[in-house]
C-alpha cells in the first residue's frame, strides 16, 4: 500500500501532465514562429497577415494555459519533489529552472501584449479573431522597451527549456540510479 501511495505522489496528476505537454508544444511553436517571422522581410504579406496574428493568439493561449497550470499546482496538495537521490546542486538547479520558466512563461506573453498594445502601427491584440482590449497607451518609445524585453526574455526562456530538457534526458539515460529518472513523472 505504501508503495502505491508513493507511486501516486511520484507522478504528476493527469491534468498537469496534459497541460505540460500542450503548453510545451504551444511554446515551441511560438518560439519558432517568433524567430521565423521576425526574419521575414516586411514586404512578405504573410508576416503581418498570418504569422503575427497567429503568434499573438497562441501567445495569449500560452499565457492562459500557464495560469491554469499554476492554479492547478497551487490547489494540488502533494506534487513530486526532485528525487533525494539527485545531488544537492541538481535539486537546486531543477527548482530554479522550473520556477524561472514559470516566471518567463508569464512575462514573455505580457511583454508581447505590451508591445502590441503600445505600438502605434499595431492592429491590436487578437485571441483567435477576438480583439482583446488594449490597456496601454500608444507609445513607440515604450514599444521599443517591450520589444527588447520580449525578445530577451523569450531567448532566456528558450535557454532554460534546453536546460530543462537536457536535465530530464541526462537523468533518464545517463544517471546510474533509476530513481533519478524525473521524465517518467510527466509521461
Amino acid at each position: 500500500m505504501n508503495t502505491l501511495k508513493q507511486a501516486a505522489i511520484d507522478r504528476y496528476p493527469t491534468s498537469l501532465r496534459m497541460l505540460h505537454w500542450v503548453r510545451a508544444i504551444v511554446i515551441a511553436g511560438l518560439l519558432w514562429a517568433g524567430w521565423y517571422m521576425t526574419g521575414l522581410d516586411d514586404e512578405v504579406a504573410s508576416k503581418y497577415e498570418l504569422y503575427y496574428p497567429w503568434h499573438k493568439s497562441f501567445g495569449v493561449l500560452a499565457f492562459l494555459l500557464v495560469l491554469v497550470q499554476i492554479a492547478l499546482r497551487w490547489r494540488t496538495p502533494t506534487l513530486p519533489q526532485p528525487p533525494q537521490t539527485l545531488a544537492g546542486h541538481e535539486r537546486f538547479l531543477s527548482r530554479f529552472v522550473q520556477r524561472s520558466m514559470y516566471v518567463l512563461i508569464v512575462a514573455v506573453p505580457l511583454m508581447g501584449y505590451s508591445m502590441s498594445s503600445s505600438y502605434t502601427m499595431s492592429d491590436g491584440v487578437f485571441f483567435f479573431g477576438v480583439n482583446l482590449p488594449e490597456l496601454l497607451a500608444k507609445n513607440d518609445d515604450l514599444f521599443v522597451v517591450f520589444q527588447w524585453l520580449h525578445k530577451v526574455l523569450a531567448y532566456t526562456l528558450l535557454a532554460l527549456i534546453v536546460l530543462h530538457v537536457a536535465g530530464a534526458l541526462k537523468h533518464r539515460f545517463f544517471d546510474s540510479d533509476p530513481r533519478n529518472d524525473v521524465l517518467r513523472r510527466m509521461l
